[in-house]
């Protein structure tokens, strides 16, 4: 019996220990394709975060454009309006004595030379008027409507045409310098934001991906919870069915071992009884008969013998029992020891899973927080993007524009100072006495060559 129960022990300890294995190897496979798993998910997130400095890498290069092609153009802007500036002054400091002597000291010498005047200012308002149809350019239009709005009114008036075109210029000069202001600050205001939203689109990023790696792990920390419970709980079931069948064998081997104690006690006790009949009877000396005492001596030793084994029967019999019960006592303590184990082990790990359930639905909801707030971000970096950056004017074709629209301007500065050099001549000629009319016209011819 006791060969049978180490048996059954050893065979027991080879199944625990073959499903601890078989667990172990499962457990194995698992961590393998898990962290084939995560090294998936770093491999991912490595590109993404590449591909995000590129875009950066972009973003600072377009805005570091961006601010060479603003100081390129505020210096063209500069350099323009000091042009302007040099034919304001060139005007004021060359048609001063033109104004006079035409308008104040010889009319005959102005009527005489209407002719080429006129001239002159057709030809200097057409010359604006198609610059700003091939430049594109509102303000060069509206400068050549006010141009000849200014023309008009001073033949129909007899007011200094010069003066007006000074005013007119003079706006210009405003008007180009309120467009540099403007332009400047419409690129710190490009500079600044897009540096903020940059910084702010980093730091969202990385607080996504910090909120999504505790996700993960929690996630799969909660799943392994739950797997073990379930392993836990399975052996506890299985625990308290062999607990079960202990206890029904142990009943069956006690029951058993009642009635054969029994049985035995009660043989015993017969022998026993018997036993002494025969020697009180053998002992007697008024026997009726004459006793065999070879017989008599054969018979008590053979129930001696019978007694005997009885007794050791018996013997042994008490110590399977008796260590039957103390194995049984022993396993069943340790059972239920086991049994409490597993419980409270089941006990924590429900409330650690319940826990990290709970902290996955919150930290998924702070995620959808700062998702919502990254994208709002994103969309907005797509206007800057396209207000700062996609749409803007290159630094070659501002600079081509500004030089075009420059040129145009000098020219038609040009012909106005051909026409107050050719007042100044005609008054000068009208002062030292009436010269040849035919010489006047052909004057006019010559300076005014674009014109013929």
């Amino acid at each position: 019996h006791n060969f049978e129960m180490l048996k059954q022990s050893l065979s027991d300890q080879v199944k625990f220990d073959t499903k601890d294995m078989a667990e172990a190897k499962k457990g194995l496979e698992e961590a393998t394709g898990k962290k084939a798993n995560a090294e998936g998910e770093l491999s991912e997130t490595s590109k993404a975060l590449e591909e995000d400095k590129t875009a950066k890498a972009d973003l600072e290069q377009d805005c570091m454009t961006k601010a060479q092609d603003f100081e390129a153009a505020k210096k063209s802007r500069a350099e323009e309006l000091a042009a302007l500036a040099e034919a304001k002054r060139i005007i004021s400091e060359s048609t001063g004595g033109s104004e006079t002597l035409t308008y104040g000291l010889n009319q005959l010498s102005f009527l005489q030379l209407s002719s080429g005047v006129d001239l002159a200012k057709f030809e200097a308002v057409r010359f604006v008027r198609d610059l700003a149809r091939k430049e594109n350019s509102q303000a060069l239009a509206q400068l050549a409507a006010k141009m000849s709005s200014a023309m008009h009114t001073s033949s129909s008036t007899g007011e200094d045409p010069f003066a007006k075109v000074k005013g007119l210029i003079s706006g210009m000069i405003e008007k180009l310098e309120s467009e540099a202001g403007a332009d400047a600050s419409h690129k710190a205001f490009c500079d600044e934001e897009l540096s903020g939203s940059t910084a702010k689109k980093e730091e969202l990023n990385g607080n996504v991906e910090k909120l999504s790696t505790k996700i993960d792990q929690m996630t799969a920390s909660s799943a392994q919870l739950k797997e073990e419970i379930s392993e836990t709980q399975k052996a506890l079931s299985e625990l308290i069915a062999s607990q079960a069948e202990m206890d029904k064998m142990r009943a069956t081997e006690k029951e058993t071992f009642v009635a054969n104690k029994a049985d035995m006690e009660k043989g015993l006790q017969g022998i026993k009884l018997a036993l002494k009949v025969l020697r009180e009877y053998y002992a007697k000396a008024d026997k009726a008969h004459e006793a065999e005492g070879g017989s008599s001596t054969g018979i008590i030793g053979t129930l001696e013998v019978v007694e005997s084994d009885f007794s050791k029967g018996l013997a042994e019999m008490i110590a399977i029992e008796e260590s039957a019960a103390a194995s049984y006592d022993t396993e069943s303590k340790e059972n239920a020891i086991e049994k409490v184990t597993k419980e409270q082990d089941v006990t924590y790990k429900n409330k650690e899973s319940a826990s990290l359930d709970k902290a996955v639905a919150d930290l998924t909801s702070d995620r959808a927080g700062v998702q919502s707030e990254l994208d709002a971000v994103l969309e907005y970096l797509e206007k800057l993007k396209e207000q700062c950056v996609a749409k803007a004017e290159t630094y070659e074709e501002r600079k081509q524009r500004r030089e075009a629209e420059m040129a145009g301007l000098k020219e038609a500065l040009k012909i106005l100072e051909g026409e107050a050099m050719l007042l100044q001549s005609s008054s000068k000629g009208a002062c030292d006495g009436a010269r040849i009319p035919g010489r006047h016209a052909a004057s006019e011819r010559s300076d005014f060559g674009l014109a013929s």
